[in-house]
């Protein structure tokens, strides 16, 4: 037997799952009500193992490739989508759509802070690299959150006035800041605010980590546009890579004209056989995702008996994937992050060290015994080498083996 607990793990164990079986509950639910979603578009565009087949070099004509498309806009509630490999990566997707929306002399504001890091170098916050948005003459401005970490809507709708914003962009999850993530109905109400205050502008809104955590969807609550990855939520964890992106038709469009050409767009991308996986990824979505949001409030609880504070605490509504655990120092980080690696299905005999990772501005340690590489719908843990030193945990195909993974970290963390 490789798990070798100690005995408080265990009595840890027992604490933990008294406490939330009430969560689980709540978790099913909306599982079911996304699973229901998913099987009504496959109905509706009569999904047949004819679409399965893959194609080759520029992949016209590839029938599963574009009834994927209209899959993902009706599943989204959008008028049209993507969903593809040819976008390599959340960041990528999300990239093709802001450059898609975007004007050279508009400004992108983003309302919910400073996004992830892995944006700030498409953005040009870091410096105005070759293809950037900066590059390209887009300006940038962003609008912090309150002390309490929600939206600030007084200076989101003073910010939006400004006629040059093009873009008002939202990040859902929280990346490497410590706030809270955002409610679907808090993306509605910044998407009201921006409306009132500057009609023109598109709100775009990150979606990674929060594809069918709650019964509704940000496009549904007011949005034009959404992204995110694949290998997160959408992909069920059998994706072997790729992107979507869904909204209205001309923003889709402009879009897929960056992730390909202008003149293509979405017309070509070659499936090179992945069809199928992506189809049975996306089926088996909702499912997954309550899996991965078993293992985060399993893991918050058993941070919570241990006196780490957790965001959010394990008996709060949820609204991504993603569990923060304020672990204070910079060993406890490391030691997290190892219990993970060591509860992992692949490569458990790693042992993560910080480093540097391109996109980042802190040493970076990354835990992830993934089959995807980089997969977060995976259990993994990650967190910049800077106070508070906070991992943040995600993922997990199965409870059980997401519950093992947390209960591995737990045993490093106790001395």
């Amino acid at each position: 037997m490789s798990f070798k607990f100690k005995p408080r793990v265990f009595d840890i164990e027992r604490e933990a799952m008294g406490r939330i079986g009430g969560r689980f509950e709540e978790i099913d639910r909306v599982a079911e009500l996304g699973t229901r979603k998913v099987l009504e578009a496959f109905h509706a565009h009569r999904v047949s193992d004819t679409f399965f087949a893959g194609t080759t070099g520029y992949g016209y004509n590839d029938r599963g490739r574009d009834a994927l498309d209209s899959i993902c806009a009706h599943i989204f509630g959008a008028g049209a989508g993507l969903f593809r490999i040819n976008l390599i990566s959340g960041t990528h997707a999300i990239t093709a759509a802001l450059f898609g929306a975007l004007r050279p002399g508009q400004t992108l504001l983003y309302a919910t802070g400073r996004p992830y890091d892995t944006l700030l170098g498409v953005i040009g916050a870091t410096g105005e690299r070759h293809g950037s948005l900066k590059f390209y003459g887009v300006d940038y401005r962003e609008t912090d959150m309150t002390p309490d970490g929600r939206p600030d809507y007084a200076a989101i709708s003073d910010a939006a006035r400004d006629k040059s914003v093009g873009v008002v962009a939202i990040q859902r999850s929280r990346g490497y800041a410590t706030r809270k993530s955002l409610t679907v109905a808090e993306i509605g109400r910044i998407a009201e605010t921006v409306r009132r205050a500057n009609p023109d502008a598109v709100i775009f809104v990150d979606n990674c980590y929060g594809e069918f955590v709650e019964a509704t969807e940000p496009i549904e609550a007011g949005a034009d546009l959404v992204a995110g990855s694949l290998i997160k939520n959408p992909g069920g964890g059998l994706a072997p890579s790729g992107g979507y992106i869904a909204g209205r038709p001309e923003l889709v469009e402009n879009a897929a004209m960056r992730m390909t050409v202008p003149g293509i767009g979405g017309e070509a991308g070659a499936s090179l056989g992945n069809n199928r996986l992506l189809y049975q990824g996306l089926f088996m979505a909702p499912h997954t995702t309550a899996q991965a949001l078993k293992t985060s409030v399993f893991c918050a609880a058993c941070m919570e008996i241990m006196g780490f504070p957790t965001n959010p605490p394990a008996l709060a509504p949820r609204t991504d994937i993603i569990q923060m655990v304020e672990l204070g120092e910079p060993d406890a980080l490391i030691r997290f992050c190892r219990g993970i690696q060591k509860g992992g299905p692949v490569d458990a005999f790693a042992t993560p060290e910080p480093a540097y990772m391109p996109g980042y501005d802190d040493d970076v340690i990354m835990a992830a015994g993934s089959f995807i590489q980089g997969a977060s719908i995976e259990l993994s843990a990650d967190g910049p080498m800077r106070p508070p030193y906070a991992a943040y945990m995600q993922g997990g195909l199965t409870f059980e083996s997401g519950k093992l993974g947390i209960l591995s970290a737990v045993n490093e963390l106790l001395i």
